[in-house]
């Protein structure tokens, strides 16, 4: 599985990005797709993420009601819609596949195969 993250850049606090995630691969072998972020100093957190068969989805608590993930119908890509950013969003972004994650494993990165090559997302407030 080959991941392509993009979409990120520089936005005001309050403003709106949507991130990518281009898929290519074994892409239906993968039981979860999920962000995973990583500010300076911080260890890589959980985003967001989706069962990649059922569509379910599942929010950081930081991030619910804020961002969304969705995937196109082809699913072939991943997407991270956020709104309302903060200057506490500030990270690299990585999207991430999971071919042998269970849920109780969904917030771990340590549970992913495969990852893209991180997109900056920068919030000035």
């Amino acid at each position: 599985v080959q991941l392509q993250a993009s979409g990120g850049g520089l936005v005001q606090a309050g403003g709106s990005l949507r991130l990518s995630c281009a898929a290519s691969g074994r892409t239906f072998s993968s039981r979860f797709m999920s962000w995973f972020r990583q500010a300076p100093g911080k260890e890589r957190e959980f985003v967001a993420g989706m069962n990649w068969s059922g569509g379910y989805t599942y929010y950081a608590t930081s991030v619910k009601g804020r961002f969304t993930i969705s995937r196109d119908n082809a699913k072939t890509t991943v997407f991270l819609q956020m709104n309302s950013l903060r200057p506490e969003d500030t990270a690299i972004y990585y999207c991430a596949a999971g071919p042998s994650v269970i849920q109780s494993q969904l917030r771990s990165h340590s549970a992913y195969a495969y990852w893209g090559q991180g997109t900056q997302v920068t919030v000035s407030s």
